[in-house]
């Protein structure tokens, strides 16, 4: 495999069509698109400065690398990418991928980043900034994700999140088929619009959060401070400790040991579609 080692590459397209190189102690500057149309490329302890880094690229593996914030849009239409141990400043990266895996790898700014993806792992990510993480992209795992960030995961399919935190109103709207475990989210108007969408053992935190869901399910969860809980949802709902207020959902059942506020308008639903159990005190 060839070497390139201790550079400064500049100008436009400066190693364009590169294949079966092995990419070292670098520095890209001043140049946009400097890794266009390449295949079969290990990067690694390399920085990129300038934008649009990888476009149509293939087989590509980065290790200890950084990507600047000047450095946006910068993974596009490129598939089979590995990143471990990576920085990544810039926004909009990762746009119409596939097999996309990153580990131990840390956004700071991932606004409209993973957009139109598919076949993601993510292990040990952190996104310290970022709205629209995600969006419309599917086939989705991650384990260890920290995420702040609004809209997060809008219009996803198949997503399977482990022990992770998030941050970020208004997740998992318009999605479909997600399963989030041992995990704690906090954010307003959580998974409006979507179907089927399973919490399990998860700490929540929501201002009328899970409505307008088609069948909703929650095992063994803890909703704190949420209010006005499954508008228009059918639920499935086990609920540690206490629910401060439920409105209207369409259809299910919920089990708490307590329900602050229980709202069923029978102008707007049908009550006897629904049941509420709260659990006797032992």
């Amino acid at each position: 495999m060839k070497e390139i080692k201790r550079e400064k590459l500049t100008g436009e397209r400066a190693l364009f069509g590169e294949n079966e190189t092995y990419i070292t102690e670098c520095v890209f500057d001043d140049g946009e698109s400097p890794l266009k149309h390449c295949k079969d490329l290990t990067i690694s302890k390399t920085l990129f400065r300038w934008k649009y880094p990888l476009w149509y690229s293939n087989n590509i593996s980065m290790s200890e690398c950084t990507l600047f914030e000047n450095a946006r849009a910068g993974i596009w239409y490129t598939d089979n990418f590995k990143a471990l141990n990576t920085v990544i400043e810039a926004p909009k990266s990762f746009r119409r991928c596939s097999h996309i895996e990153l580990e131990n790898t840390t956004f700071t700014n991932a606004h409209e980043t993973l957009w139109n993806c598919r076949d993601i792992s993510l292990k040990n990510v952190s996104v310290l900034h970022g709205d629209y993480l995600a969006m419309n992209s599917e086939n989705i795992t991650a384990n260890n994700l920290t995420l702040v960030g609004n809209y997060a995961f809008d219009g996803a399919k198949n997503v399977t999140v482990e022990n992770s935190r998030f941050i970020t109103k208004d997740a998992f709207w318009n999605s479909d088929n997600i399963t989030v475990t041992n995990s704690f989210i906090s954010g307003e108007y959580l998974g409006w619009n979507s179907r089927n969408l399973t919490f399990i053992d998860c700490v929540i935190e929501s201002l009328q959060g899970l409505c307008y869901i088609d069948n909703l399910v929650m095992k063994n969860c803890t909703l704190i401070n949420t209010t006005l809980a499954f508008e228009y949802s059918s639920v499935e709902a086990d609920i540690k400790g206490k629910i401060d207020s439920v409105l209207n959902p369409k259809s299910g059942t919920i089990t708490a040991d307590k329900i602050d506020s229980l709202i069923l308008e029978k102008d707007r639903i049908d009550p006897g579609k629904v049941s509420v159990i709260i659990r006797q005190s032992k």
